[in-house]
């Protein structure tokens, strides 16, 4: 049995298998919506229905309050169809994003790597004849096996790898899916993900220097970016400040340094926060911002920011890029939100996440 979605305004019109999600059909139609977490935490794909029934599905009281679901508000990666539906939303144009249609992949784990004691490189070869076509930036929902479910993980890879993908995953303290991962994932296993998801991408039609700021795993995403731009040929200034508490936890720093070798407009910067000080550590100590404003001095007018990392970097770097005059329309963050982020308040400086 299936359902007619109509989404407004854009005037389309599209089918609804039973049990679909508004956000999963739309998004396998080649229709974006705004989206981050898809588990029902973070509030950006609420949607509103217009005429029809809906079931609200496991939405967070926290991110869909009681008096929005009496006006009509749903969670689109929650809310499932009960009869034709017609809703309104708001959406953004933007010029360099692609509309790819999301897909299920299958494939085989080629290899795994320690690339710090907390991070491992995780590299599946997709089955013969699919090649996940993605932009730089995005990232996949990984089916994990039995009641895990799925999680999300950024492309470390650059689209241009072919049917091999790689991801970069920090096992999180108590978190079950990284723990499987990182415990029991051995190279062979086979795998299912869906994708490409996500609006974090090179607005490259601004023709503006790029500045990436990222910490830890979020390193994935800004890495893939960057080898992107450089196979593109691209020559405006691309600078990199990436932060890690240690060389230990430093990962793929002598690829950049090496890509900045070759590159004389690509700048790497990394910083160290926790170093211990009798080290032979002769880069930047201190925190990602603190690089950034020191190599910059305190002006970042003129470029396009995009931040990735934990909650707590993000909005450091969101303040230090404010006060060095880079305002809201040239920043741009990739979050990914877990159950115990819904209630956390988020900045009063920013509204895109």
């Amino acid at each position: 049995m299936s359902h007619e979605l109509t989404i407004e305004p854009l005037g389309r019109s599209i089918e609804v298998e039973d049990g679909q999600t508004i956000l999963d059909a739309a998004l396998r139609a080649g229709i974006f919506l705004p989206h981050a977490c898809g588990q029902g935490y973070c509030a950006t794909c609420k949607v509103t229905v217009t005429d029809g029934e809906v079931d609200q599905g496991n939405a967070s009281n926290f991110a869909l309050m009681d008096y929005e679901r009496d006006e009509g508000k749903v969670l689109a990666c929650c809310a499932k169809l009960e009869s034709d539906l017609v809703i309104e939303v708001e959406i953004e144009v933007d010029e360099d994003a692609r509309d790819i249609p999301v897909r299920d992949y299958h494939g085989v784990v080629s290899r795994i790597e320690d690339l710090t004691p907390t991070i491992k490189g995780i590299w599946i070869k997709l089955d013969e004849g699919e090649t996940l076509d993605f932009q730089a930036g995005q990232y996949i929902n990984l089916n994990l096996p039995g009641e895990l479910g799925f999680r999300a993980f950024s492309l470390a890879s650059a689209p241009s790898s072919g049917n091999e993908i790689e991801l970069n995953i920090r096992i999180v303290p108590g978190g079950a899916g990284t723990t499987w991962i990182h415990k029991e994932l051995k190279v062979g296993d086979r795998l299912s993900l869906t994708g490409p998801y996500g609006r974090f991408l090179v607005h490259r039609s601004a023709g503006l220097p790029s500045l990436f700021m990222a910490g830890g795993s979020g390193l994935s995403s800004p890495r893939s970016m960057i080898l992107d731009l450089l196979e593109e040929g691209s020559t405006l200034p691309i600078t990199l400040v990436y932060g890690a508490r240690s060389q230990a936890e430093l990962y793929y720093h002598q690829e950049f340094v090496e890509l900045a070798a070759r590159h004389p407009h690509f700048s790497y910067v990394p910083a160290l926060s926790n170093e211990p000080a009798d080290s032979d550590w002769q880069g930047f100590r201190g925190y990602v911002h603190e690089a950034a404003k020191a190599h910059f001095d305190n002006d970042f007018r003129g470029r396009k920011a995009y931040l990735c990392g934990p909650p707590l970097m993000i909005e450091a770097c969101i303040s230090t890029l404010m006060q060095g005059r880079l305002f809201e329309r040239d920043i741009y963050t990739e979050k990914f939100f877990s159950a115990a982020d819904a209630q956390q308040v988020r900045s009063p400086l920013f509204k895109r996440v």
